[in-house]
């Protein structure tokens, strides 16, 4: 690879670069453009390999076409990607399936094929890019044609390139030496620092991993070990990358934070920030009400900054105006946007079209893709649609639960093979972060009939890994409060509109239902635990009859507290610490399988035993019903779509009445839900 920085100087040297404040009596501007993608997911293609469809709301090869019109718009801009780039669509899957298998990729990762196309400056790593392990790691990044960095991650051990015990493992920042057109339309040279970030958790969900090789600094802790350092180095400018959402504005001192990016727009010496990581998008209404935010500005106690969504579905947009004054460059004024690829409320939705050169970079890969996720796997009797998950018991959660409690049972040792096997499973697709119009399409849609890898896949996002821990009763119990902490309080004396889900606080994947007990959650009560599941109200009682039955014998109160339970889980949720009876402390089982081949595995036996698989429900968690005399509006939000109409009307548990008079910001339909009444399941 040549070397930048000297190939720089060398074209510095010939053209003749001015290093004046003043020329011709005018002092020296430059108008600097960054450009952002972020958790792409390996979705390069603008394709839907789970409803085997071409998809114009996401893929980088859409986010191309927008790269290279607004690259053109300006003189001078730089690209960076911000990580949680090689996992999360089946292309991921196929590829990371293949190295599995040989122990190599044998070729350039697709990502880098296409990105390698569009002249990246930097790239930062997300949590994702640990999932499939260092050597996978070590060996995609090979392939990128730009350079890497992270300023938290620490060697402990078995780390590469030499690499020993306290050393950063990638190189913490990079200050690159850019030539650029000033106002006056001559060349100048600054230099442009980009410093990147990663949560502190990866060492948490990427336990199998990263266990005894790595350590994570703060991520803040880390920008004011680094950036000091950058700006003695002679950074001109400096760009922080954190693969991290936007966190608190109230309480924004925790070291460990995984969002983290409103404390560091508080560190001295950075001057934009791409961020990422929470799939949302900055600046945009979903932040207003932000303290020291501009949204009209798209800054952040004055530092201008982007989120751009996630799959390719917008691009993040800064735009720095520097000043150079007594031989100092200078920030002197910045704002930020993302830019959508899709608005499908407009008249022509498609803003732009797929680059053709981004298609034909991966187009073995892409047809590698549609083949490795036609593979059959096995039949369905009913439909598994997850657009009522969030408001009653699924098929989309029950059968990865049936599957994790087999994998689980069948590989228990002799000594815990007496304790009950119970399952936690959470909607991984819901309508995602209900923040973008993309998000109205994140739905897991498998119909009845045959099955093949794309359809397990959907129902499984995620590569995580089989893990069971040990719990009480007890523990059951405030899990499942946390759990509860989806839904908004609901006040059953009002009449005015009452919105059930909270999109704000807590995240549709922490949502777990616990198969193996009955419970109700009486949303009128207030929530015991927060997002976090750190307690805000700890007389709080959302979860009501908890029950657990044996043989003839139901376990209910302080009976059921002390009683032991394994649980079923992944290595994200069981390593995480989070909810009750999580952490190091209550894993007894860790296996090598991901969640989502003991899925295909499961739908495989229950097939080739029964002929299909029925994913049927069973019901065994639902809504207290609530008292009330007077008449209560409550709604929800899900897909907008004729498939979701008719699965509603098919197998509401509660009736439920879609609204005609309402329209929902993102594109979802909005139903009202009857609480009042108990279940009338059909």
């Amino acid at each position: 690879m040549f070397n930048k920085k000297a190939l720089a100087v060398v074209i510095a040297a010939s053209l003749g670069l001015t290093g004046c404040d003043i020329e011709d009596g005018n002092i020296v501007h430059v108008d600097l453009r960054i450009l952002e993608t972020s958790d792409l997911h390996t979705n390069i293609m603008d394709y839907d390999y789970y409803q085997s469809k071409s998809d114009p709301t996401i893929g980088l090869a859409r986010t191309a076409s927008l790269i290279k019109q607004k690259g053109a718009d300006v003189s001078n801009v730089v690209l960076v990607d911000n990580g949680d780039l090689l996992q999360g669509s089946p292309m991921g899957d196929y590829i990371a399936n293949n190295f599995k298998k040989n122990n190599t990729l044998g070729d350039i990762h697709p990502a880098y094929k296409a990105m390698n196309t569009l002249g990246y400056s930097v790239g930062n790593v997300g949590n994702h890019e640990f999932n499939y392990g260092f050597d996978f790691l070590s060996e995609a990044i090979a392939g990128a044609d730009f350079p890497y960095i992270n300023a938290n991650v620490i060697c402990e051990a078995d780390c590469w390139e030499g690499k020993v015990k306290g050393d950063n493992l990638f190189t913490p920042y990079l200050i690159e030496e850019k030539l650029v057109i000033d106002n006056n339309g001559h060349q100048q040279m600054i230099k442009i620092g980009y410093i990147g970030f990663v949560p502190p958790q990866i060492t948490l969900w990427d336990k199998q991993n990263l266990a005894g090789k790595v350590s994570v600094m703060g991520i803040v802790e880390a920008a004011e070990k680094f950036v000091p350092m950058m700006k003695a180095e002679g950074a001109d400018v400096i760009i922080a990358i954190p693969h991290s959402g936007l966190g608190s504005s109230v309480n924004p001192t925790d070291v460990n934070d995984e969002n983290a990016t409103y404390t560091l727009s508080l560190v001295e010496g950075i001057d934009a920030i791409t961020f990422g990581h929470s799939h949302s998008v900055f600046p945009s209404a979903t932040f207003s009400g932000l303290e020291n935010a501009d949204l009209e500005k798209g800054t952040i106690n004055g530092i201008p900054a982007v989120m751009p969504g996630r799959w390719g579905d917008n691009l993040g947009i800064v735009d720095l105006a520097l000043e150079l004054k007594n031989g100092v460059w200078s920030v002197t004024n910045g704002t930020a946007k993302a830019a959508p690829i899709y608005n499908k409320n407009a008249d022509t939705p498609e803003l732009v079209y797929a680059d053709q050169g981004i298609r034909d970079a991966v187009a073995l890969e892409h047809q590698g893709t549609l083949d490795y996720v036609d593979q059959p796997i096995g039949k369905a009797s009913a439909d598994m649609y997850s657009f009522l998950t969030l408001v009653q018991d699924d098929p989309t959660v029950q059968i990865v639960s049936d599957a994790q409690i087999a994998k689980v049972k069948a590989n228990l040792p002799d000594a815990l093979k007496d304790i009950p096997v119970l399952s936690a499973a959470a909607p991984f697709k819901a309508g995602g972060r209900h923040s973008t119009n993309a998000d109205a399409d994140s739905y897991v849609q498998v119909p009845a009939g045959d099955l093949t890898y794309k359809n397990a896949a959907d129902l499984y996002l995620y590569p995580n890994t089989m893990v069971a821990v040990k719990v009480t009763g007890a523990q059951v119990e405030d899990w499942l409060e946390c759990s509860a902490n989806q839904f908004n309080q609901i006040d059953p004396y009002s009449t005015e509109p009452q919105y059930l889900i909270n999109w704000d606080t807590h995240r549709t994947y922490n949502f777990d239902i616990i198969d193996g007990v009955n419970y109700k959650i009486d949303v009128t009560q207030p929530s015991k635990f927060n997002g976090d599941c750190e307690v805000i109200n700890a007389n709080a009682n959302r979860i009501v009859g908890l029950t657990y039955t044996e043989g003839n014998i139901t376990y209910s109160g302080a009976d059921l507290e002390t009683k032991e339970f394994i649980i079923a889980s992944n290595n994200y949720r069981a390593f995480g610490g989070k909810f009750a009876g999580t952490g190091d402390e209550y894993v007894v089982m860790e296996l090598p399988d991901s969640n989502r081949e003991a899925l295909t595995q499961y739908i495989t036996d229950e097939t080739e035993a029964k002929g299909e698989i029925n994913p049927s429900a069973d019901n065994n968690w639902d809504f207290v019903t609530i008292t009330s005399a007077n008449s209560l509006d409550i709604r929800f939000e899900t897909q907008n779509s004729n498939i979701a109409d008719q699965f509603i009307n098919d197998y509401q548990v509660r009736s439920m009445t879609k609204r005609t008079d309402l329209n929902d910001e993102f594109g979802f339909a909005i139903y009202n839900i009857d609480l009042k009444n108990d279940p009338v399941i059909k």
